[in-house]
């Protein structure tokens, strides 16, 4: 943890960021300030929670809320922007309705009072049934764009108007019960990703491999295949994970201590609890690292360890001269994901400081993975040989690695909160050696900073004003790029102490200076991820 010197007194009520606010279904103008570059052609699409209640009943976690949409259209030098409800089933109902009639990660429905003592009464022993609020990103699978939860149920949606065209069901094609919101890809548009399955022998977790191509016009995720099935360290009580690391030749898994209990899990409903409940940390177990080679669908029979951590997002995973680089933001404490219940997030004063100062800051972190073990690999020594590299890596038995970190960062980034939301130059850096990550800094329960760090140098740059709160940051490479931050940096500003005052922030991701700013007339609740589609 951060010891007292980054202890924050006098945070901001930051409550109106976690609000529910009306869709803009149709395109409005912005008001641009400065100038947004010509040769930007598309649209950032970004999704999010955007509806916290239904008539009296209020959802409690952050990841609750229903999924809205939104969509910055940018042509030569303006841009409109539109946003939308996704239309799932759990929306529907519970509009229908206008009560929670869906269970969500920190919610459960409760049940219909219009249901007889009787119906009420069974209606406890059902199994909380997967919500279809596809919340968290938008991703592409076979040239389609889907949004994203990490249940079963993902929706393809018209990326132009933002429609829900249709509800896809990953376990009618492959035996997983969910996947996660973060796929990667290879440069021809296979995508991976890894779900869960539950068996009678406990669970799972699955490689999926999802092909380029549709068959047909109406294909969605036919072809997807499970690559490698991996059983968790304890089977009644697996990892959550959110996302997972790629090099060019592996998928890297994370098992970490973030743990499901899956009987509390099961039997919440029976107890009146909802799903995070079921979910802890444990600090007192290893992280095990997980490589997959993606090529033959095999584990590795080296497992590497590192001290309990708890990751959320990578920012890259790349093979240099026999070690793999795995680069994550990562935390020393895995309490996270139950503090961001809404009741938290809407806190003031001191509560509010002391909530934000008891967790820990999620931190940029590099391991090295040594790839060539054999027989003959001496333990008990670091086989980490790169130059300037503190991270460490020993073999303690012939397929047991014990890995160390280190720091992609100099001590001055723990003045900003450290750093989420990591993002790179994907589509010319993934998998490959690089220089440039971008990322929010978190002097706040949400990202208050836009951060440029430089490897090479450990020096970042940084884009902060007071009041203002920005997204995820989304690099989009300017044409004929010769290097590596050649292009914009996008980020969604909001801002809690003024009413309607949202602007989509365009920065040189060179120089980090802004280049424009377009200024929409409506409230945006705090979001989560989101892609560039480019129409150019």
């Amino acid at each position: 943890s951060l010891g007292p010197l980054y202890k924050i007194h006098g945070l901001p009520n930051i409550s109106p960021l976690v609000r529910s606010v009306e869709e803009t279904p149709e395109p409005i103008p912005t008001t641009v300030k400065g100038t947004i570059p010509s040769w930007i052609h598309g649209s950032l699409l970004r999704n999010g929670p955007g509806k916290f209640e239904f008539g009296n009943q209020h959802y409690n976690h952050w990841f609750d809320g229903m999924a809205l949409m939104h969509r910055f259209q940018i042509v030569d030098g303006h841009v409109t922007y539109r946003s939308r409800f996704l239309r799932s089933d759990s929306y529907k109902q519970n509009s229908e309705r206008n009560r929670i009639m869906v269970s969500e990660f920190g919610t459960l429905a409760l049940a219909d009072p219009c249901k007889n003592f009787f119906q009420r009464f069974l209606s406890r022993f059902e199994m909380i049934k997967p919500t279809d609020n596809a919340s968290v990103n938008f991703v592409k699978y076979k040239g389609d764009y889907y949004v994203s939860t990490e249940t079963n149920y993902i929706h393809r949606v018209d990326p132009d108007t933002l429609e829900s065209k249709q509800k896809v069901d990953w376990s009618k094609f492959i035996a997983v019960n969910g996947a996660t919101a973060h796929p990667h890809f290879d440069p021809d548009g296979t995508a991976y990703n890894m779900g869960n399955s539950y068996r009678n022998k406990g669970a799972f977790y699955n490689i999926i491999r999802v092909p380029p191509e549709r068959d047909g016009p109406e294909d969605t995720l036919e072809g997807a295949k499970i690559l490698c099935s991996i059983a968790p360290r304890d089977k009644s009580k697996p990892s959550y994970y959110h996302s997972f690391g790629m090099s060019e030749n592996y998928v890297v898994f994370i098992e970490q201590p973030i743990k499901m209990d899956l009987f509390k899990i099961v039997t919440g409903r029976l107890r009146g609890k909802s799903l995070n409940e079921g979910v802890f940390w444990d600090p007192n177990q290893e992280t095990t690292f997980h490589l997959i080679d993606k090529h033959t669908g095999k584990e590795m029979p080296v497992k590497y360890h590192a001290k309990a951590l708890s990751t959320f997002h990578q920012i890259n995973a790349f093979e240099q001269d026999g070690f793999l680089m795995l680069d994550m933001c990562c935390s020393d404490d895995g309490q996270a994901i139950n503090n961001f219940l809404i009741q938290n997030l809407r806190q003031s004063g001191e509560a509010l400081d002391e909530m934000y100062n008891t967790m820990s800051r999620p931190l940029p972190r590099r391991f090295v993975l040594p790839l060539n073990i054999t027989s003959e690999t001496p333990l008990e020594q670091n086989l980490n040989t790169r130059p300037d590299s503190t991270a460490t890596a020993v073999c303690r038995t012939k397929n047991q690695v014990f890995c160390t970190f280190e720091d992609l960062h100099g001590e001055d980034l723990k003045d900003y909160g450290g750093l989420e939301f990591p993002h790179i130059n994907y589509a010319r850096y993934n998998t490959k050696p690089y220089r440039y990550y971008y990322g929010c800094g978190f002097r706040h329960l949400v990202g208050d900073s836009l951060i440029k760090m430089d490897l090479e140098s450990k020096k970042f740059k940084v884009w902060q004003q007071p009041d203002l709160y920005p997204s995820e940051p989304v690099f989009i490479p300017s044409p004929n790029a010769e290097e590596e931050d050649d292009g914009v940096i996008l980020s969604v500003i909001i801002t809690p102490v003024k009413d309607k005052s949202t602007f989509l922030l365009v920065l040189d991701a060179k120089t980090f200076e802004e280049l424009g700013r377009a200024e929409v007339p409506v409230n945006i609740p705090y979001g989560f991820h989101g892609v560039f589609n480019s129409s150019a």
